[in-house]
Protein backbone atom coordinates (compact mmCIF):
# COMPACT_ATOMS: atom_id res chain seq x y z
CA UNK A 1 0.00 0.00 0.00
CA UNK A 2 3.02 2.16 0.84
CA UNK A 3 4.69 1.82 -2.41
CA UNK A 4 1.51 2.39 -4.44
CA UNK A 5 1.28 5.63 -2.65
CA UNK A 6 4.53 6.97 -3.31
CA UNK A 7 4.96 4.91 -6.95
CA UNK A 8 1.55 7.34 -7.72
CA UNK A 9 3.15 10.74 -6.03
CA UNK A 10 6.27 9.83 -8.08
CA UNK A 11 4.53 9.51 -11.29
CA UNK A 12 2.66 12.83 -10.77
CA UNK A 13 5.84 14.73 -10.13
CA UNK A 14 8.19 13.33 -12.64
CA UNK A 15 7.94 15.68 -15.47
CA UNK A 16 9.21 18.38 -12.49
CA UNK A 17 11.44 16.74 -10.22
CA UNK A 18 14.12 17.59 -11.78
CA UNK A 19 13.52 21.64 -12.19
CA UNK A 20 11.53 21.79 -8.86
CA UNK A 21 14.53 20.56 -6.61
CA UNK A 22 17.62 21.15 -9.28
CA UNK A 23 19.65 23.09 -6.54
CA UNK A 24 18.89 20.09 -3.79
CA UNK A 25 19.59 17.32 -6.41
CA UNK A 26 22.61 19.08 -7.84
CA UNK A 27 24.48 19.42 -4.51
CA UNK A 28 23.73 16.48 -2.67
CA UNK A 29 24.57 14.20 -5.91
CA UNK A 30 27.47 15.88 -6.59
CA UNK A 31 28.40 15.38 -2.93
CA UNK A 32 27.64 11.86 -2.82
CA UNK A 33 29.75 10.99 -6.20
CA UNK A 34 32.49 12.54 -4.94
CA UNK A 35 32.07 10.45 -1.37
CA UNK A 36 31.49 7.07 -2.89
CA UNK A 37 34.45 6.45 -4.95
CA UNK A 38 33.05 4.72 -8.11
CA UNK A 39 35.79 2.84 -9.97
CA UNK A 40 35.35 2.48 -13.83
CA UNK A 41 35.55 -1.15 -13.94
CA UNK A 42 32.81 -1.51 -11.02
CA UNK A 43 29.11 -2.22 -11.41
CA UNK A 44 26.80 -0.37 -9.48
CA UNK A 45 23.17 -0.69 -8.72
CA UNK A 46 21.32 2.96 -7.41
CA UNK A 47 18.05 1.88 -5.28
CA UNK A 48 15.70 4.13 -5.82
CA UNK A 49 17.26 6.47 -8.79
CA UNK A 50 14.59 8.53 -9.78
CA UNK A 51 15.25 10.49 -12.78
CA UNK A 52 18.42 9.11 -13.15
CA UNK A 53 20.74 12.48 -12.44
CA UNK A 54 23.08 10.37 -10.23
CA UNK A 55 23.71 7.96 -13.61
CA UNK A 56 24.43 11.37 -15.76
CA UNK A 57 27.12 12.87 -13.28
CA UNK A 58 28.84 9.15 -13.16
CA UNK A 59 29.16 9.04 -16.94
CA UNK A 60 30.14 12.21 -17.75
CA UNK A 61 33.17 10.69 -15.18
CA UNK A 62 33.25 7.06 -16.53
CA UNK A 63 30.77 7.39 -19.74
CA UNK A 64 31.94 3.34 -20.04
CA UNK A 65 30.53 2.33 -16.48
CA UNK A 66 28.00 -0.43 -15.79
CA UNK A 67 25.14 1.13 -13.61
CA UNK A 68 21.66 -0.44 -13.11
CA UNK A 69 18.98 2.08 -11.77
CA UNK A 70 15.20 0.81 -10.54
CA UNK A 71 12.66 2.50 -8.88
CA UNK A 72 9.12 2.26 -8.46
CA UNK A 73 7.99 4.97 -10.35
CA UNK A 74 7.44 4.18 -14.21
CA UNK A 75 7.76 8.05 -15.37
CA UNK A 76 10.95 8.59 -13.38
CA UNK A 77 12.43 5.60 -14.85
CA UNK A 78 11.12 7.29 -17.89
CA UNK A 79 13.10 10.08 -17.99
CA UNK A 80 16.10 8.65 -16.62
CA UNK A 81 16.30 6.17 -19.60
CA UNK A 82 16.44 9.27 -22.09
CA UNK A 83 18.75 10.78 -19.84
CA UNK A 84 20.52 7.66 -20.78
CA UNK A 85 20.02 6.28 -23.73
CA UNK A 86 23.26 7.04 -26.05
CA UNK A 87 25.19 4.40 -22.86
CA UNK A 88 23.46 0.99 -24.13
CA UNK A 89 25.29 -0.38 -20.61
CA UNK A 90 22.95 1.46 -18.27
CA UNK A 91 19.72 -0.44 -17.31
CA UNK A 92 16.45 0.70 -15.51
CA UNK A 93 13.95 -1.73 -14.20
CA UNK A 94 10.93 -1.13 -11.98
CA UNK A 95 11.76 -2.52 -9.01
CA UNK A 96 10.99 -2.52 -4.68
CA UNK A 97 13.94 -2.21 -2.86
CA UNK A 98 12.81 -5.00 -0.55
CA UNK A 99 12.38 -6.91 -4.18
CA UNK A 100 15.10 -6.45 -6.25
CA UNK A 101 15.45 -8.50 -9.46
CA UNK A 102 18.96 -9.83 -9.36
CA UNK A 103 21.17 -12.69 -8.94
CA UNK A 104 22.96 -13.04 -5.60
CA UNK A 105 26.77 -11.13 -5.63
CA UNK A 106 25.91 -9.15 -8.86
CA UNK A 107 27.47 -6.07 -7.75
CA UNK A 108 30.38 -3.97 -6.63
CA UNK A 109 28.60 -1.24 -5.32
CA UNK A 110 25.25 -0.54 -4.36
CA UNK A 111 24.24 3.57 -3.67
CA UNK A 112 21.02 5.04 -2.53
CA UNK A 113 20.54 8.57 -2.53
CA UNK A 114 17.79 10.66 -0.44
CA UNK A 115 14.86 7.73 -0.39
CA UNK A 116 16.26 5.30 2.88
CA UNK A 117 12.65 7.92 4.51
CA UNK A 118 10.62 6.41 2.15
CA UNK A 119 11.02 2.74 2.75
CA UNK A 120 8.39 1.14 4.78
CA UNK A 121 10.50 -1.86 5.66
CA UNK A 122 14.32 -0.26 5.62
CA UNK A 123 15.29 -3.78 7.33
CA UNK A 124 14.28 -5.52 4.48
CA UNK A 125 15.32 -3.18 1.74
CA UNK A 126 18.79 -3.08 3.51
CA UNK A 127 18.86 -6.95 3.42
CA UNK A 128 17.87 -7.44 0.08
CA UNK A 129 20.86 -5.00 -0.77
CA UNK A 130 23.31 -7.19 1.13
CA UNK A 131 22.14 -10.09 -0.91
CA UNK A 132 22.83 -8.53 -4.61
CA UNK A 133 26.06 -7.22 -2.66
CA UNK A 134 29.24 -8.51 -4.50
CA UNK A 135 31.44 -10.58 -0.93
CA UNK A 136 34.02 -7.59 -1.19
CA UNK A 137 31.17 -4.66 -2.31
CA UNK A 138 30.36 -1.73 -0.23
CA UNK A 139 26.69 0.17 0.07
CA UNK A 140 26.72 3.95 0.35
CA UNK A 141 23.50 5.29 1.12
CA UNK A 142 22.51 9.21 1.96
CA UNK A 143 19.30 10.39 3.34
CA UNK A 144 17.73 12.97 5.75
CA UNK A 145 19.28 12.88 8.79
CA UNK A 146 17.12 13.52 12.30
CA UNK A 147 19.91 14.64 14.01
CA UNK A 148 19.19 17.98 12.62
CA UNK A 149 16.28 20.17 13.53
CA UNK A 150 15.08 21.14 10.52
CA UNK A 151 14.81 17.20 9.73
CA UNK A 152 12.86 16.90 13.05
CA UNK A 153 10.33 19.25 12.06
CA UNK A 154 10.23 18.05 8.55
CA UNK A 155 9.70 14.58 9.80
CA UNK A 156 6.66 15.39 11.84
CA UNK A 157 5.24 17.54 9.24
CA UNK A 158 5.43 15.02 6.48
CA UNK A 159 3.98 12.20 8.41
CA UNK A 160 0.70 14.36 8.79
CA UNK A 161 0.70 15.39 5.67
CA UNK A 162 2.78 13.34 3.00
CA UNK A 163 0.94 9.51 3.18
CA UNK A 164 4.09 8.49 1.17
CA UNK A 165 6.60 9.51 3.79
CA UNK A 166 7.29 6.77 6.34
CA UNK A 167 9.94 8.65 8.66
CA UNK A 168 13.55 10.06 9.31
CA UNK A 169 16.58 8.60 11.30
CA UNK A 170 19.33 9.79 13.70
CA UNK A 171 22.61 8.65 12.33
CA UNK A 172 22.34 5.94 15.42
CA UNK A 173 19.69 5.06 13.89
CA UNK A 174 20.30 4.69 10.93
CA UNK A 175 23.65 2.87 12.13
CA UNK A 176 21.61 0.09 13.96
CA UNK A 177 19.59 -0.56 11.07
CA UNK A 178 23.04 -1.24 9.43
CA UNK A 179 24.29 -3.24 11.48
CA UNK A 180 21.19 -5.66 12.04
CA UNK A 181 21.23 -6.46 8.61
CA UNK A 182 24.97 -7.68 8.85
CA UNK A 183 26.73 -4.87 7.86
CA UNK A 184 29.98 -3.02 9.03
CA UNK A 185 30.05 0.81 8.76
CA UNK A 186 33.11 1.44 7.35
CA UNK A 187 33.58 5.26 7.25
CA UNK A 188 30.06 7.80 7.78
CA UNK A 189 29.64 11.62 8.14
CA UNK A 190 26.80 13.88 8.41
CA UNK A 191 26.24 17.02 6.46
CA UNK A 192 24.44 20.40 6.07
CA UNK A 193 23.61 21.63 2.80
CA UNK A 194 22.56 25.16 3.00
CA UNK A 195 20.76 26.57 6.05
CA UNK A 196 18.39 23.85 6.60
CA UNK A 197 19.24 20.39 5.28
CA UNK A 198 20.74 17.89 7.03
CA UNK A 199 21.71 14.91 5.52
CA UNK A 200 24.31 11.42 6.82
CA UNK A 201 26.06 9.52 4.46
CA UNK A 202 27.23 6.17 5.30
CA UNK A 203 29.36 3.50 3.57
CA UNK A 204 29.58 -0.03 4.26
CA UNK A 205 30.13 -3.41 3.51
CA UNK A 206 29.43 -7.38 4.54
CA UNK A 207 30.77 -8.36 7.82
CA UNK A 208 33.55 -10.16 6.93
CA UNK A 209 33.95 -8.48 3.42
CA UNK A 210 36.84 -5.99 2.43
CA UNK A 211 34.16 -3.41 1.97
CA UNK A 212 33.44 -3.34 5.92
CA UNK A 213 37.26 -3.21 6.96
CA UNK A 214 37.72 0.92 6.75
CA UNK A 215 38.10 2.91 10.11
CA UNK A 216 34.62 4.62 10.74
CA UNK A 217 34.84 8.53 10.91
CA UNK A 218 31.88 10.86 11.89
Amino acid sequence: MIETTVRKQYDHLASVYDRRWKNYISNTLSFLKTWAEISPQDTVLDVACGTGELERLLLTEHPTLKIVGVDISEEMLAIAQEKCSVYPQVLFHTASASALPFADDSFDVIVSASSFHYFSDPLAALIEMKRVLKPNGKIVILDWCKDYLFCQILDIILKIFDPAHQQCYTQDEFHRLLTCANFVVSRATKVRFGVFWGLMVATGGKAGGAGGQERQGR
